[in-house]
């Protein structure tokens, strides 16, 4: 395979049950032999992408002693601005090469369940707020498509993850892999690594870089097409079925050094569920031939370890 499948969501979205349940298929064969697909027909336009671009290169274009106004440390630095450097790959010392932003879940407030931290309002640039929330919404009802069309590959119902992610711990992450200014000492924009949460979607990045590691060990890159988005399986969502679906291992290189002078901006989606859901194996991923090969763990506790892991949050 030298690059991911393709398939249209509006298959999924149709009356046509052929096409729902072709669009399954091919969800559930890619899952489950590479872990990344890219996806059109999504809930995505066009300006959404053009305008958050538009937003976030006038946010990471403001000075430092501006954006360290927005960093918070903790669980509330799930929230906000994370400056260059502070990320690195769980089991690497080297920070990554880059600066990101988090807008988190929109909760009304009168909602006292989930105790999220409450997303900050950057008033230099306006807009950024107002089209961070709209991009984060289409995504993430986007996501909830895909894990349903998951949930039947399963031979769940269909809706059986919707009470998990809806209102769960979502993260849309804008990154800023600034210029390279001298040769890096082992870091890379973002070493080898797999996502934590259920799925990723990949909005269309800005620049080449972005590889993953197929079966044979080699790395391939992963390129959509114009309007496509990229969406792969989470080290969540593996667990959840015992590696059924694979959370592939990828990262973003450097680019060529002619090009280092040149900014990469990329915008991942991370669907994460609600921290009460049991991560525990499902049955039905679990026989003879596929002995359970995870402990139990919760979402929250799963997702506060590899926190820790990747030197966001300090172990108490």
């Amino acid at each position: 395979m030298n690059n991911i499948p393709s398939v249209d969501l509006s298959d999924f979205l149709s009356n046509n049950k052929e096409l729902k349940d072709e669009f399954v298929k091919k969800v559930g064969k890619a899952f489950q032999e590479i872990g990344f697909l890219s996806l059109k027909g999504h809930f995505l336009s066009k300006e959404n992408v053009d305008d958050l671009y538009t937003q976030i290169k006038k946010f990471f274009d403001l000075p430092s002693e501006i954006k360290n106004n927005y960093e918070f440390d903790g669980f509330e630095g799930q929230r906000g601005y994370t400056s260059f450097g502070k990320e690195h790959a769980k089991g690497k010392k080297e920070g990554d090469l880059k600066e990101f932003w988090h807008f988190g879940q929109y909760i009304d407030q009168s909602d006292k369940e989930y105790k999220y931290p409450k997303n900050p309002y950057v008033k230099e640039v306006p807009e950024f707020n107002s089209v961070g929330e709209s991009t984060y919404k289409a995504l993430e009802k986007t996501g909830l498509y895909v894990l349903r069309a998951i949930a039947l590959f399963l031979e769940l119902e269909e809706d059986h993850f919707d009470k998990y992610v809806i209102k769960g711990n979502s993260i849309l992450r804008p990154i800023h892999y600034p210029p390279i200014k001298k040769e890096p000492n082992e870091a890379v924009r973002a070493a080898a690594h797999g996502d934590i949460n259920l799925i990723t979607l990949l909005m269309g990045a800005h620049g080449k870089g972005l590889q993953i590691k197929n079966n044979n060990g080699e790395w391939i890159d992963a390129i959509a097409e114009e309007e496509e988005i990229v969406v792969n399986v989470g080290d969540m969502l593996s667990r959840y079925t015992n590696n059924k679906l694979k959370s592939t291992i990828h990262r973003v290189v450097n680019p060529p050094k002619e090009y280092w002078s040149k900014s990469r901006y990329s915008i991942p989606f991370f669907l994460h569920p609600v921290g009460t859901m049991s991560l525990n194996v499902l049955d039905n991923c679990i026989d003879n031939e596929n002995l359970k090969i995870f402990k139990d763990i919760s979402a929250h506790d799963f997702l506060i370890n590899r926190l820790i892991d990747i030197g966001v949050m300090k172990k108490e």
